[in-house]
């Protein structure tokens, strides 16, 4: 039993530890190819004109796992595998999203991002021969329906964060947040709700 364990767990490649969320080697040869697929069409995608919209919807959605109808995404945008980020519809995404998705990033519909921000999933180790030798982890990211991300957030790996939700500019979000707060600050803290009147 124990041996056809440790048998299957030797048939693992890096890119299946990678969407496990186990341990694994970023310089594995697959995970280099299917990072420099992604980097060529965010290149791509970044050099088309404002006027090429069609040609900027067949870019993502051969880079992208979904996007929703209506969803905008203003160049530049930088991903590190593209199919393990996921975007709903209507959703507003302003100059420079950097979206780190080793492990997943979910956003939802109507949200609105700012310039600049990052989704950032990956983990690295403390240790610092485990870093040399280039292992590492990740844990997803879920941005709620409806939420805005202000100017240069910072979302941390692992976090959640709720429905209605805001965060203000500059915001560096390490732990979840519920629905329908305002967040602020380093590390990013709910000061407050928000009434149905202020978020619709």
């Amino acid at each position: 039993m124990s041996g056809s364990r440790s048998d299957d767990a030797d048939k693992q490649t890096h890119r299946d530890r990678m969407l496990a969320g186990d341990p694994y080697l970023a310089d594995d040869p697959v995970l280099v190819h299917e990072n420099r697929r992604a980097m060529a069409l965010a290149d791509r995608y970044n050099t088309t004109s404002v006027f090429e919209l069609e040609e900027r919807d067949q870019i993502l959605a051969e880079l992208l796992g979904s996007i929703g109808d209506g969803t905008v995404i203003r160049p530049p945008f930088h991903c590190d595998f593209g199919y393990q980020t996921h975007i709903g519809a209507r959703t507003f995404i302003n100059f420079g999203l950097v979206a780190l998705d080793v492990a997943r990033i979910t956003i939802g519909d109507d949200v609105q991002v700012g310039p600049r921000v990052q989704l950032l999933t990956p983990r690295h180790p403390l240790e610092a021969s485990a870093r040399r030798s280039k292992w590492e982890s990740a844990a997803p990211i879920t941005i709620g329906d409806n939420v805005w991300l202000g100017g240069g957030v910072i979302v941390c790996p692992g976090v959640s964060i709720g429905t209605d939700t805001v965060v203000g500019a500059g915001s560096v979000v390490t732990r979840e947040l519920p629905s329908g707060v305002l967040a602020l600050g380093t590390p990013a803290r709910v000061v407050r709700s928000l009434s149905d009147e202020e978020v619709h």
